[in-house]
């Protein structure tokens, strides 16, 4: 419970915080124009009942704004007169056209208004990885460091991958640390180069491998491989009932040869998988009923080990493999193995160098969005849970502030999408307004507004409906 309240207080923190300053980009173009604001609003207030769906408001003497925050935490919006919005005030257009409204404006400012908030969603993002880098610098553990190497998937092995082979990077340069950006290069190389053996090689890729595929996939197409050296043991678990140490070296599992850590959670994985179809208590006994190799001190020794019911899976989001705790011991954390490299900035250095990586995860989060249009794709779909979820289990602000930064630029990318009730959708229709010299209709505009928020309303019950899939086991 308590992991649960920390990441919710995280994400309706950062939430809060984009919304509200998404709003006032819209609220500052507006004012500078003088439009006027008649709400301005965290969160939205519809009505129950007699109850006008406020928490708090208040509206400033000689003011035209009221201010409030409304009970539902799903966004929040800034209601400016004479525009056609999610607010669906059809009464007031009625009326006749007045300066200080919004549609009495030229559309050059009536398109700067609509794009405020994803205008000031995108410079505090690439504010935000600036400061991040000019407080924190930028700390990683090099690909080509990690001179254990990687553990690879079968798919990977059939393209001429190697467990062991240390990667250095692809024809477009050299990887930089172990994270999507990885998977991104390797899925659309056509040469990657790698040591293998000590003696440094290339591979020859197709240029073209399924990125969604390579994440998906159990085992993942590359790991860095972490020996299954037993690091530290939990008490009142399995691995403690059966005497496992620090230092202790698992050599097989169930008559498999365990190379790795890798290898010893993808057997984990083929147990979960078994005890899905397990349809009695015998059976699931059976499932979870193991025999262990483990060396000590260059003696072997064989134990046999009840597992608990569930059992932990690879962390898949932040590429790194997570302490199976149910067997009830942990291997040694990347940043132990290897010594992690940090590139320090000055303020001056950390602008520049905060609008590259903001720019980079925005090049990525574009070209990977070509898969949500694909069956695997619209299964990856997250709700308020799975993002709930990227935040991290401890309050740690370097964590929370890189994960506001993320969602900072997902939210104007999404908000300049061209669909209806979107800022992209007004945007579109200012546009053609502009290149025409004709506006859409007010009918016209009433239609698409509803539209698009019946595209939205369905898209946000797709993904929620997957954290509830995911969360009961069926995804």
């Amino acid at each position: 419970m308590e992991v649960f309240l920390i990441r919710l207080l995280q994400f309706m923190l950062a939430i809060g915080l984009l919304v509200l300053l998404h709003e006032g980009g819209h609220f500052f173009f507006a004012k500078l124009f003088g439009v006027r604001v008649d709400k301005f609003y965290l969160f939205f207030d519809p009505n129950i009942w007699k109850w006008d769906g406020s928490l708090f408001k208040f509206k400033p003497k000689n003011s035209d704004t009221q201010y409030g925050v409304g009970w539902l935490p799903l966004g929040g919006y800034c209601k400016i007169a004479g525009m056609i919005d999610e607010s669906f005030d059809t009464e007031q257009m009625k009326q006749p056209e007045q300066p200080w409204e919004f549609r009495a404006k030229p559309a050059w400012q009536r398109l700067l208004v609509m794009i405020g908030g994803v205008l000031v969603n995108f410079l505090l993002a690439l504010f935000i990885y600036s400061m991040i880098l000019f407080y924190w610098g930028d700390t990683y553990i090099p690909v080509k460091n990690m001179t254990l190497g990687m553990k690879f998937n079968t798919e990977a092995k059939a393209l001429g991958f190697k467990d062991g082979d240390i990667l250095i990077g692809t024809e477009n340069g050299e990887f930089k640390d172990f994270s999507a950006d990885l998977y991104r290069d390797l899925s659309e190389a056509k040469r990657v180069d790698l040591i293998r053996d000590g003696k440094k090689m290339s591979l020859n890729l197709p240029g073209d491998i399924n990125l969604l595929g390579m994440l998906k996939t159990e085992p993942a197409f590359v790991r860095p491989l972490v020996p299954a050296e037993i690091d530290s043991v939990m008490e009142g678990t399995p691995a403690a009932e059966i005497g496992l140490q620090k230092g202790d070296r698992i050599v097989a599992f169930n008559g498999k040869a365990i190379d790795s850590y890798n290898e010893f959670s993808a057997q984990i994985g083929i147990l979960e998988d078994m005890m899905t179809a397990a349809k009695t208590q015998a059976d699931s006994l059976k499932v979870r009923t193991a025999t262990i190799v483990v060396e000590r001190s260059a003696e072997f020794r064989t134990d046999s080990v009840e597992f608990a019911s569930a059992i932990a899976k690879l962390d898949t989001l932040s590429f790194t493999l997570t302490s199976d705790l149910k067997v009830g011991f942990a291997v040694k954390a990347l940043a132990e193995i290897y010594e992690p490299y940090t590139r320090e900035y000055g303020f001056f250095e950390s602008i520049p160098a905060g609008i590259k990586y903001g720019w980079n995860v925005l090049a990525g989060y574009v070209g990977d969005m070509k898969y949500v249009f694909t069956a695997d794709g619209a299964k990856s779909l997250g709700g308020f849970g799975a993002i709930g979820s990227l935040f991290p289990p401890v309050w740690d602000w370097y964590l929370f502030w890189k994960m506001t930064a993320f969602l900072s630029i997902i939210l104007a990318f999404m908000n300049i999408l061209p669909i209806p009730a979107l800022d992209g959708g007004h945007v579109l229709f200012l546009l053609y307004e502009m290149v025409t010299r004709r506006k859409p209709s007010e009918t016209f505009m009433i239609r698409a507004e509803y539209v698009g928020f019946g595209i939205l309303i369905l898209l946000m019950v797709v993904a929620n409906l997957n954290d509830i899939l995911r969360w009961l086991g069926y995804m």
